[in-house]
């Protein structure tokens, strides 16, 4: 779908006039090509999510367990009952298609913002839209950081470095150019420097290009390097639900055999211990687990696009509840990336330190500080327009080196030409060769410029004549002019934020590539704790690895950060068994986002490549949204933990009631029919999976710690306390099936008073594990509009089971009187609610 929209900021674009390529293709003539060449996408071909859904819950164990009970009904000839099953079936079906489905949208939303825009000249404008669009004959803009979507030829270029490794295995970027002549030797197409080919990056520079293929016609898509192709691994949390599951299914497999051999020697009837067996096996598969996070995690990634928070793969929603550091890239991020001049300390004597740092810079600049020199020299000259518009850059080098700088070579008519750089401070004084006393004050007047919080560049002039240039920009003559100091103001709200990271346990760490004195002060303004202590990135390549990860345990100031060092953070925070965040927004960014835990990327400033390589995006570009995203990361697992300890609690009480009567050889063994366990799981399905999914955020939760990143929901006491409360639930409905047979209650009418208690008790159960820190008199007012519905509905079914002949009779239960059901309510309150008074206690301890 294409954007009608022409708010593409022109000035990172508007040197490619687009006289130069014509208007671009109509509306109607990419309608036509996209007709003939298909659209630009490379992911595999995907079968219907609803077909996928279908086919993952008939392949379910609880469903064909379902399917072989039905079977046997109607081989047994009940056809009321098999009936009842075919309907309950497709009821359950319906409940998980619903829920597998829902999380599918959720998932599809996910992948349409991930998708990547483009600039294309269509219809005489430069127009964004997605890449899928592109069709051959469009043209696109592209620049540093950015993605290349389609194979093309170079129409135009301003000092365009690609970085072809996806393709070529090479890791050096290669120099590209618009082809002015046919070479001799028609080159390669991996190789051809005035061809860039979809899936490469733009490591440096601006260009426009032609399109020529696009999807599986380009080179990227011939070799397969589909990123969508590839099956994700799965994440822990998988792993151990998968794992759990699994578990519990061979021991539902050996309890099968065990009831079918008990059965069938008490009965000698081999259906009906069939029957039974088959009973206890659907008590004891929680399938609702796998499904519950399914839904958790999608849902959850695609509730956070509402605050502005984009979570790429469901499994960064796991990770945001145990981050425990976030590193944090200072401009952008902490700061505005809003700079303006606020001094300039001239060492030439000639008064033109200002112009030249303007000679260094893009000739539309799009960068914050040269937007600022910009402002900054037109306003110190009184002037409204460059004077470099009678010049053009014939010779340019790119941002590079340690500590960086950046030089060009303007030229104007033949014979006259400008030289000039900018960069690091230090680089700058030893391209210079200054030394001595003027070194001395440089460096003096450096650090009293960044004491003040202030970004500090050095700027140099050279003169040169010919056209053989030096192949490195630090070889020209170079002549120091002077220092330009700009400062970005702190967001406003970053503050407020680090107290939020604070008081959520988190510790905070500031990586920049600013002078030390720089980092210290702004650190020290926005009240980052440990700002005293800085570490610039030089140091850190200095120590070994036992030493960094000592180092990295003390310090939360980096200065003079560049992409190596970086890196080499992470790693030694991931060794120390630290979750770790990482924010960025630069090409060079790249490695140390992907080497995060979550890499976090700004929407608005963020490079393509920052972005891509980032687990998560905030689209606002606003610090806080981290804030939110880390409480929903929080808020999202611990409902999943409540969920899964419901499960676990309810399914243990279902599994004795049919196990234990028929073990120790009790009356009325056969309290619970596959109709009664079928019931109950259209209770717990939607209870787990909807009314937990939206419980909302409990207000301690971003004042505890981070969880451990090596904890589970399955532990020993995760499991142990799932155990004490399904045990308790147990109790209370043997001392009803007590009680019922006590008063000489027929097998019926005992049905019905431990039905009714174990549903009872299931619906208790569900208010209690709202909260594991609240008592049910705060937590009744938690809003949640699907819990309600959900409890209602099961209370409802529930009496009409007990109450309406055809039901009763269908489910073999007998008439309770209102004060049986009565006393099977009190009972199922009880089992339950000693964990209320527990804490209740709790809390009353706490205050």
């Amino acid at each position: 779908m294409q954007s009608e929209t022409n708010s593409l900021p022109d000035e990172a674009i508007s040197h490619l006039e687009s006289a130069v390529f014509g208007p671009g293709l109509t509306t109607a003539q990419a309608e036509q090509q996209r007709r003939i060449f298909g659209t630009n996408e490379l992911e595999a071909t995907r079968r219907s999510p609803i077909f996928d859904s279908l086919r993952n819950i008939v392949t379910e164990p609880m469903f064909l367990l379902l399917a072989v009970a039905c079977a046997l009904y109607f081989f047994l000839g009940d056809l009321t009952e098999a009936m009842m099953m075919v309907v309950s079936i497709l009821f359950v079906a319906g409940i998980e298609l619903y829920q597998e489905t829902k999380s599918e949208r959720a998932l599809e939303a996910l992948r349409q913002y991930t998708r990547a825009q483009v600039r294309a000249l269509r219809n005489g404008q430069w127009i964004a839209l997605p890449s899928e669009d592109l069709v051959p004959d469009d043209v696109v803009a592209v620049e540093e950081g950015e993605r290349i979507p389609a194979d093309g030829v170079l129409l135009d270029q301003h000092d365009l470095a690609v970085d072809e490794s996806v393709l070529t295995g090479e890791s050096l970027s290669v120099e590209k150019t618009v082809q002015t002549k046919t070479p001799k030797q028609p080159e390669k197409e991996s190789s051809a420097t005035h061809l860039v080919l979809q899936g490469t990056t733009v490591a440096s520079g601006k260009g426009v290009f032609r399109v020529t293929a696009t999807g599986a016609r380009s080179e990227f898509g011939k070799l397969g390097k589909s990123i969508e192709s590839i099956d994700p691994e799965p994440t822990p949390l998988q792993v151990q639900i998968k794992r759990f599951v699994k578990q519990m299914s061979i021991i539902g497999g050996l309890a099968f055999v065990l009831v079918f051999a008990l059965n069938f020697w008490a009965e000698n009837d081999l259906w009906k211990a069939l029957l039974f067996s088959l009973t206890l096996a659907m008590a004891i598969l929680p399938e609702e687990i796998p499904v519950a996070f399914s839904a958790f995690m999608g849902l959850g990634a695609y509730r956070m696009i509402k605050f502005g928070i984009l979570a790429k793969q469901p499994k960064t929603v796991e990770s945001l509840g145990s981050a425990t550091i976030i590193c944090l890239d200072k401009t952008g991020t902490i700061t505005e990336n809003r700079m303006s001049v606020a001094e300039v300390a001239d060492f030439s004597g000639q008064g033109r330190t200002l112009e030249y740092a303007l000679w260094a810079s893009e000739p539309e600049p799009f960068d914050a500080m040269e937007k600022a020199i910009l402002e900054g020299q037109l306003a110190a000259i009184s002037a409204s327009t460059d004077s470099r518009a009678d010049f053009r850059i014939i010779k340019e080098y790119p941002l590079s080196g340690r500590p960086p700088m950046m030089t060009h070579v303007w030229e104007k008519q033949g014979d006259q030409r400008t030289i000039a750089c900018k960069g690091a401070v230090e680089r700058i004084l030893e391209v210079s060769k200054v030394s001595g006393k003027l070194r001395e004050q440089v460096l003096a007047k450096t650090e009293e410029m960044a004491g003040q919080g202030y970004r500090v560049l050095g700027v140099a002039s050279a003169t040169f004549s010919g056209p053989d240039f030096p192949a490195e920009q630090g070889d020209f003559p170079w002549k120091l002019e002077g220092l330009v100091a700009f400062y970005d103001p702190p967001k406003e709200n970053v503050s407020a934020v680090f107290k939020k990271f604070y008081k959520a346990g988190l510790r905070v760490m500031m990586i920049t590539g600013d002078h030390a004195a720089t980092a210290k002060n702004i650190a020290r303004s926005i009240g980052l704790q440990g700002w005293e202590t800085t570490l610039t990135g030089d140091e850190i390549m200095t120590l070994s690895e036992s030493e960094l990860r000592t180092t990295v345990q003390k310090t939360n100031v980096f200065a003079r950060m560049f992409p190596e060092a970086k890196l080499r953070i992470v790693n030694a925070l991931k060794a120390n068994g630290e979750v770790v965040a990482m924010s960025g927004d630069g090409v060079n960014d790249g490695p140390a986002l992907k080497a995060a835990h979550i890499g976090v990327a700004m929407g608005k400033s963020g490079t393509e490549i920052a972005k891509s390589a980032a687990s998560l995006v905030l689209l606002k570009d606003d610090l806080g949204a981290m804030v939110t995203a880390i409480r929903m990361g929080r808020r999202i697992y611990d409902n999943l933990r409540k969920a899964i300890r419901y499960i676990i609690s309810i399914h243990l009480p279902i599994v004795l009631v049919v196990l234990v009567p028929l073990l120790f050889g009790w009356p009325y063994t056969h309290m619970l029919l596959p109709l009664h366990v079928i019931f109950l799981e259209l209770v717990m399905d939607p209870t787990a999976a909807i009314a937990f999914e939206n419980e909302p955020a409990e207000r301690n939760l971003m004042s505890k710690p981070p969880r451990p990143a090596h904890s589970t929901l399955f532990s020993s006491r995760e499991l142990g306390f799932s155990l004490l409360q399904g045990a308790m639930i147990t109790a209370g409905v043997f001392f009803m099936y007590y009680v019922a047979i006590a008063q000489g209650k027929p097998e019926a009418g005992v049905r019905s008073m431990v039905f009714a208690t174990l549903v009872s008790a299931n619906l208790f159960l569900t208010l209690a594990n709202r909260s594991f820190d609240y008592a049910l008199h705060r937590t009744l007012f938690y809003k949640n509009p699907t819990l309600p519905i959900i409890l209602g509905i099961s209370v409802v079914l529930l009496l009409a089971i007990l109450y309406m002949p055809f039901l009763h009779d269908l489910f073999k239960m007998g008439v309770l009187s209102a004060a049986d059901l009565g006393w099977c309510v009190l009972a199922g309150l009880v089992s339950v609610g000693w964990f209320e008074v527990w804490k209740a206690w709790r809390e009353w301890r706490a205050q």
